[in-house]
C-alpha cells in the first residue's frame, strides 16, 4: 500500500518553507482584493484577471519543465483538468458564491474544514487512519481557526451560502491531495501551470454565459495610504497570490504530504489578518492573536502525528512515499540477477564478480 504522507528528510524544512510562502501569498488576495470590490470591481472579473495572469505568467517555466516529456501531460491530462476544474476554478467560484450570501468569517470557516477532509480521504482511500496527535492537533488548530475569524460577536446564516462554501472545501481539499501526489512524473511547475489555465478558461466560460458577473472599477485604489491605479493590484494578485501561491503550494505537498501541507496552510487565515493589518489598517484583537497560535500549537501536533503513521507504515511493511514514475523504469525481469529492481543485492544472493 502506498501513501500520500511524508515523514523526515532534509525536504522537509523546504517543504515548511514552500508552504508558509504559499500561505503567506494566497492569503495576500483578500487584503489586495477589497479595495478592488469595494471600488466596483465583481469578484467574477478579479478572480479571471487574478488566475489568467497567473497563467501567463507561470506557462513558460511549466513548458521548460516538461523538457519536451509531453507525454506526461496527456498521461495526466484528466489529474490537469480536474485539478484546474475544482482546485483552481471551482474552489474560487463557490468560495466567491457563497460570500454573496454568507459573511466571510463563516464561509471561511466551512472551507478551511478542508484539513478535516483530507484526513478523513486519506483514511478511507488510503488506509492512513489518523492517530490520537492527529485529531488532537485538528482540534487545536480549529478552536485557533474560530478565535482568529472572530465568530463568536454573532453572524448571520445562510443555508444556500453554506452549501457554496462546502462546495468550496471540496474545491480545497482537491487541490491537497492532487497538489501531494507525484506519481504521474509531472513536474509541479507542470501542474501549476495546467490547473491556472484550464481554471482560467473554465472561469472565462463562466462569465461569457453569465453565471459570473463581470464588471471593473476606474479610480484609484489605496493601501496604507498609498495610492495605486487598479492594474497594480491585479497584477500582483496574478503574479504572487495566483502563480507563486498555487507554485510554492505543489512544491510543499509534494514535500510534507497531503495532510500536513493543508493542516500547515491554516496559516493562511493568520497570515491574512496580518496583511489586512498591514495594508487596510485592520488591527487584529488579542484573541485573535491567541487563535494564531493555536494555529500554530495544531500543526505541530498534526506533524507528529504524520511521523507516526509514517512509523507504523513502515513496521507493518508498507511504502510511506509513493514512489513518482520515471521515464526509464526498470521492467520486472530486466534486473541483473541476484539482485532486486533497485540493484540491490537480494538476501542470500551472492554479489556479483
Amino acid at each position: 500500500m502506498r501513501t500520500l504522507t511524508r515523514d523526515g528528510g532534509a525536504g522537509v524544512g523546504a517543504g515548511f518553507g514552500f508552504a508558509l510562502a504559499s500561505a503567506a501569498s494566497f492569503g495576500l488576495s483578500g487584503a489586495l482584493a477589497r479595495p478592488l470590490l469595494d471600488d466596483g470591481w465583481t469578484a467574477g472579473s478579479v478572480v479571471l484577471l487574478r488566475i489568467v495572469i497567473g497563467a501567463l505568467a507561470v506557462l513558460p517555466f511549466g513548458i521548460v519543465a516538461l523538457h519536451g516529456r509531453w507525454h506526461l501531460l496527456r498521461r495526466s491530462a484528466p489529474t490537469v483538468l480536474l485539478y484546474g476544474g475544482l482546485a483552481v476554478a471551482g474552489a474560487q467560484y463557490c468560495y466567491f458564491s457563497a460570500v454573496r450570501t454568507l459573511e466571510v468569517g463563516p464561509a471561511l470557516l466551512i472551507e478551511y474544514t478542508a484539513p478535516a477532509a483530507v484526513v478523513v480521504w486519506m483514511w478511507l482511500a488510503h488506509g492512513q487512519r489518523p492517530g490520537r496527535l492527529t485529531v488532537l492537533g485538528a482540534v487545536v488548530a480549529a478552536l485557533g481557526l474560530l478565535l482568529v475569524l472572530d465568530l463568536f460577536s454573532g453572524a448571520d446564516f445562510d443555508l444556500r451560502g453554506a452549501a457554496w462554501a462546502l462546495a468550496a472545501m471540496v474545491g480545497a481539499a482537491t487541490y491537497f491531495v492532487i497538489s501531494a501526489d507525484d506519481r504521474s512524473g509531472l513536474p509541479p511547475l507542470a501542474l501549476a501551470t495546467g490547473g491556472l489555465v484550464v481554471g482560467g478558461v473554465l472561469l472565462g466560460v463562466l462569465g461569457l454565459v453569465g453565471l459570473m458577473p463581470m464588471a471593473a472599477g476606474s479610480s484609484h485604489v489605496t493601501y496604507a495610504g498609498i495610492s495605486a491605479a487598479p492594474w497594480v493590484p491585479i497584477v500582483v494578485l496574478g503574479l504572487v497570490t495566483a502563480a507563486l501561491a498555487y507554485t510554492t503550494g505543489i512544491e510543499a505537498s509534494r514535500r510534507l504530504g497531503s495532510r500536513l501541507a493543508s493542516f500547515v496552510a491554516l496559516s493562511e487565515v493568520v497570515l491574512a489578518v496580518v496583511w489586512a493589518w498591514l495594508l487596510l489598517d485592520q488591527l487584529p484583537g488579542l484573541v485573535q492573536l491567541a487563535g494564531g497560535a493555536l494555529i500554530v500549537a495544531g500543526v505541530v501536533g498534526v506533524k507528529l502525528g504524520e511521523r507516526s503513521v509514517s512509523a507504523v507504515s513502515i513496521a507493518v511493511g508498507t511504502d510511506p512515499l509513493p514512489a513518482p514514475s520515471s521515464e526509464h523504469e526498470v521492467v520486472a525481469g530486466d534486473a541483473a540477477p541476484g539482485r532486486d529492481d533497485s540493484g540491490v543485492p537480494r538476501r542470500g544472493a551472492p554479489a556479483a564478480g
